[in-house]
């Protein structure tokens, strides 16, 4: 735990394979997560600064409350940022965290569960222990994936950002970095949101963002939440059955779905990502470009009529996962999702070469033959390092080149 003052902060006991940290907050599910040197893992939550760090044994965890200002102290724009609320008096922080890292299931025999069905998973799952999918606000979720599209996880997180700075409440700072929480849909529903947007590099999300925030605000208040699957309720809400399973999912799940596409900048792929990191339905299966290319590989799609993504594609896709892996197959489409990232992939460590020269002679028809040899052997060191496993493991990978260049006289 390298410098960790434990004196400031407290531990829940979770295993590494029960939750990694590393791993789950790196998958691209939230874009508000911040690590810095140390190891450490900040964000500003449900109105507080949310300091995480972890070891194989516990998760310690720290919380800093909102700091009064009298004024916001970011630049001035079409809808200035509130300052945020106090928070409450009684610290709420673990069960925050039990809630938002969704601790209650119990992800080794989920895993067992899905390895057992599913020899693809089985072969790819343990070097990726520990992945869950996040209990998120419901709006973050939904903006965050319509920044998601045609976009990658570090640009992503960029956009969220400066929508924090510019649209959320200053909740105080953190090693000299200020920390917003998430903007509340009016914030973003003002006139000229747009224009800024655009400026600040959002393109044509930056009109999706707007038109949604208007069509969010002017629904009636907890509409998002409203969607949610009640066995993942908001915190603070007690579970209720989640409705009758079907191959197609349940009837709540398509309903969530079939809503959350009349809003801007949503398709079927936005919409699983919000039903299943957002509303908690947990055999949403967002199928993307990358998730397709794992369906060809791994699952024999792009055949027939599979050959392509289509919208038949898309939904056979997911019935497939479904089959597989059942309620939760969302889930177990994560942790495959995450080992094909190239964040998490192997990483070229060394490379070694060696050479061998020499001159072979033989006689052919009369003539002689002079062949100079050379052979060249290539060995590639690859180290498979994930950031919750204290060694590396090696590869080798050993190629072999043989060149030749032939001489050819007469005989003497």
């Amino acid at each position: 735990m390298g410098g960790l003052n434990l004196a400031e902060w407290q531990k829940l006991p979770v295993s590494l394979t029960e939750l990694c940290i590393n791993t789950t907050l790196r998958c691209g599910q939230s874009f508000r997560w911040r690590k810095n040197d140390a190891g450490i893992w900040s964000m500003a939550l449900h109105n507080r600064i949310l300091c995480l760090q972890q070891d194989p044994e516990y998760l310690y965890y720290r919380s800093l409350p909102p700091v009064k200002l009298e004024a916001p102290p970011t630049p001035p724009s079409s809808n200035p940022p509130s300052l945020a609320p106090e928070m409450p008096s009684e610290d709420d922080t673990l069960d925050l965290i039990k809630h938002y890292f969704n601790l209650t299931p119990n992800l080794t025999e989920l895993y067992q569960q899905w390895s057992a069905a599913d020899a693809n998973f089985a072969k790819k799952a343990p070097k990726f222990t520990g992945v869950r999918i996040l209990r998120q606000d419901a709006w973050e979720a939904l903006v965050g994936f319509i920044c998601s599209s045609n976009n990658n996880i570090a640009r992503i997180s960029q956009m969220v950002h400066k929508l924090c700075v510019n649209y959320g409440p200053l909740l105080g700072h953190f090693e000299g970095e200020a920390y917003h929480d998430f903007p509340e849909p009016q914030a973003l529903a003002h006139e000229g949101v747009e224009a800024k947007l655009r400026a600040l590099g959002f393109g044509y999300r930056a009109k999706y963002l707007h038109q949604t925030a208007c069509m969010v605000s002017s629904k009636p208040n907890g509409w998002l939440d409203s969607l949610r699957n009640p066995e993942s309720p908001v915190i603070g809400t007690k579970p209720q059955p989640g409705g009758e399973w079907s191959a197609e999912g349940r009837e709540g799940y398509r309903a969530a779905h079939e809503q959350l596409l009349t809003l801007q900048g949503v398709g079927p792929k936005v919409a699983d990502c919000v039903s299943l990191m957002g509303l908690g339905w947990g055999e949403a299966v967002p199928v993307d470009t990358h998730v397709w290319q794992i369906a060809q590989r791994d699952y024999k799609f792009g055949k027939g009529k599979h050959a392509s993504l289509t919208k038949q594609t898309y939904d056979a896709v997911g019935a497939k996962f479904r089959s597989l892996w059942g309620q939760e197959a969302g889930w177990a489409h994560s942790v495959l999702f995450t080992a094909d990232l190239r964040v998490f992939s192997e990483r070229l460590v060394a490379k070694v070469e060696s050479k061998e020269e020499g001159v072979v002679v033989t006689t052919e028809g009369g003539m002689e033959v002079e062949e100079n040899v050379v052979k060249m052997e290539t060995v590639l060191e690859k180290g498979i390092k994930r950031e919750h496993e204290g060694e590396e493991s090696k590869v080798f990978e050993v190629e072999e080149k043989v060149m030749r260049k032939t001489k050819r006289r007469r005989k003497a």
